[in-house]
Parts: structure tokens; sequence; C-alpha cells
């Protein structure tokens, strides 16, 4: 999972720069025209999206691809759903570390207006870093205006003297940078506490016994969920996808707590590999993972 680089930080350090963070309008650049503030219609519902930073692309699994979730999902009703710190150990557990924390909505209209202000809107050119094998940021913000989407590959990863990219793409990418760094400062603030879905999913592939050069089988759990492996995400590749709620939802929480990422979960006498997906508001299956690859 991909992790908000500004966690890595302390959060409590975090926390003390919170206020000034979210109070200070990101600076247009020159010529820009001043972006006034913009939140979300009143009609929206709670669930509704008004900003996202997203990761796709990159050097990964199809697995870890398809169950990836963003780095960052702020909603109308001040919800901020974010990914937390990893321990940085292998293998790691299975249960990704999703956070969720509320704001104001005055800091719901205050992200967006930065958003905007930052460059988050259609036909912003990033252009092309002489980069490999690096995710794309891609960022959504959503105001009265309607959707606004970009993408900008190897954001974090490119050289300040990159000669593949312009001046103009350089400062696109400095500003779009700085939105980001406050957002994360925000979503990193006080109060956060583990995400609870009404839905989990989970990516499951055929499990693999290890080489003689790997680590030994870990331990094996019984799956308590339906049968796997469930609805086929990418036939050619044999991944599938399966959702649960309520009890099974919670049953099988409560046997992946002490699972890693490489545990064999047993389902009709065969052993599959799962990564996990708990799906944010507005999701409601595993065609919304399809979707996102």
């Amino acid at each position: 999972m991909t992790s908000l680089r500004g966690l890595r930080t302390a959060a409590a350090a975090a926390t003390l720069i919170l206020l000034g963070a979210c109070a200070q309008p990101a600076a247009d650049a020159p010529g820009d025209s001043p972006s006034p503030a913009a939140p979300p219609g009143p009609s929206a519902g709670p669930d509704a999206l008004v900003l996202r930073v997203a990761q796709t692309g990159g050097f990964v699994g199809p697995d870890a691809l398809a169950g990836r979730l963003p780095d960052l999902s702020v909603y109308a009703d001040g919800r901020v759903i974010f990914t937390g710190p990893t321990t940085a150990i292998y293998p790691g557990p299975a249960l990704p570390n999703v956070l969720v924390r509320t704001i104001s909505a005055a800091q719901v209209a205050e992200l967006t207006r930065q958003a905007v202000a930052a460059g988050v809107r259609q036909g912003a050119d990033y252009g092309q870093p002489g980069v490999a094998d690096a995710t794309t940021t891609e960022v959504t913000v959503v105001t009265d205006a309607g959707e606004q989407r970009v993408a900008a590959n190897a954001l974090r990863e490119a050289r300040p003297d990159d000669a593949r990219l312009t001046a103009a793409q350089k400062q696109a990418r400095t500003k779009l940078a700085g939105f980001l760094d406050s957002a994360e400062k925000l979503a990193a603030g006080p109060g956060a506490k583990p995400y609870e879905p009404e839905i989990l999913a989970a990516v499951v592939r055929p499990y693999v016994e290890p080489g003689d050069d790997l680590p030994a089988r870990p331990k094996t759990v019984e799956w308590p969920g339906p049968a796997l492996p469930g609805e086929p995400l990418t036939a050619a590749l044999k991944l599938s996808c399966v959702t649960v709620t309520g009890e099974q939802r919670d049953a099988v929480l409560a046997a992946a707590k002490d699972a890693h990422a490489t545990t064999p979960w047993i389902s009709g006498g065969n052993g599959w590999t799962l990564t996990f997906r708990p799906l944010l508001p507005g999701e409601t299956g595993c065609a919304d993972l399809k979707a996102a690859r």
C-alpha cells in the first residue's frame, strides 16, 4: 500500500501546523486569476466525494493494483479517509492501515479552494519526466463547477533539473506537490481512528507455494467468508474478488487480525492469497475495483 509521504513524520508535529496549513490559501502563479472558494453544492449527500488523491500504475503486481487504496479521500460531510503509516516488516499485516477523521465544513471548502488554486483543472500540463516505473499521482476535486482531475507522473521522483520538463511544467508540478503537502498535514491531524468499512473486499489469487530459497510456508487460516475465489476480475491473470458484510465481515476481520499478506487462506480445500481492500463511501462491490485498475 502506498502511504502518505507526510505521515512518515511524527503526527504530533503535523498537528501543530494543522490550523496554519488550513488557513493559508495556496498562492496563485503569476498571471493566474484568483480562485474563489468552491465548496461542494448544498445538495451534495454526505458520501459525495469532494477531493481524492490516488496513485495509479507503477511497478507492482496486478493484485496490488486492483487492491490499491487512494492515499486520501475527503467527503462532503467532512470525513477524511486516508492510508496510515505501515510497519516496515516482511511480510506485512494482512489488513491495510486505513484511518478516518472528521474536519469542519470550512476546512473542506478551503481544501477545494486550495486544490483549484494549485492548478487542479482539466487541461493542466505536468509533462512526462525521464523516470521509469514510477506511479502517477491523480488528484480529483469536485466543486460547484463540476469535477476536475489531473494526473502527474513521477510527481515526487522527478529531478528538479529534468530536461524533459519545461519551466511551466516544473512550476505546475511544484504547485501541485505543495498542495498535496498541505492536504497530507491535514490528514495527519488529531482524532484519527481506524476506518470501519460497511463492505470489505478481497482480491483473490491462487496461493503459490514458496520455493526452496524462500521462507517456509506460513500458517494457514480457514476462510470464514463466502466460497473463494469469488467473481473474476482478470481471467488471464487468475484474479478474482469477493466481498463480505455484516457478520461475515466481522468474522473475516477477526481472522485477518493476526494474519499476514502472505498467509494462505483455505477455502474449498485450496489455498488462496488475499489482498484486502476496504470499500470506501460510494463504492458498492468488486466492480469498483475492476474500474479502478
